[in-house]
């Protein structure tokens, strides 16, 4: 809020009360879009980072994986040369392993629990 010495300082005194209504309603359309707009901007950011997890068992990479996550989203390997297998052990196959997928300036960055990060290209 503003004090009364700030509001004779702006020179807000001078103003009738109709012009100091039509001043409060243009500072509260200001105030909702712009909360409109930060609401839309933290929207986008959200949709930037997607967490989830491996619907079944993850066994590697092997080129051309298809990735299908809980979330019902199904993404495929963007580099074919892309590959992992650890030391494939079967004790290293992992059932329903975390996912982090995060949006980067070429595409989408999907990170499995355990294994380096890659790019994938949305199927589904």
């Amino acid at each position: 809020m503003m004090s009364s010495d700030e509001f004779k300082a702006a020179g807000l005194e001078k103003l009738s009360p109709e012009e100091l209504q039509n001043l409060n309603k243009f500072l509260q359309g200001f105030r909702t879009e712009t909360l409109a707009k930060a609401a839309k901007a933290a929207s986008i950011e959200k949709l930037d980072l997607i967490v989830s997890s491996v619907d079944g068992e993850f066994t590697g990479l092997t080129g051309r994986t298809v990735i299908r996550l809980a979330n019902g989203t199904a993404w495929r390997q963007a580099n074919p040369d892309d590959h992992y297998k650890g030391a494939g052990r079967p004790e290293e196959y992992v059932n329903l392993p975390a996912v982090v997928m995060k949006k980067g300036l070429f595409g989408y960055k999907l990170r499995i629990a355990g294994t380096p990060e890659f790019y994938v290209n949305k199927v589904q």
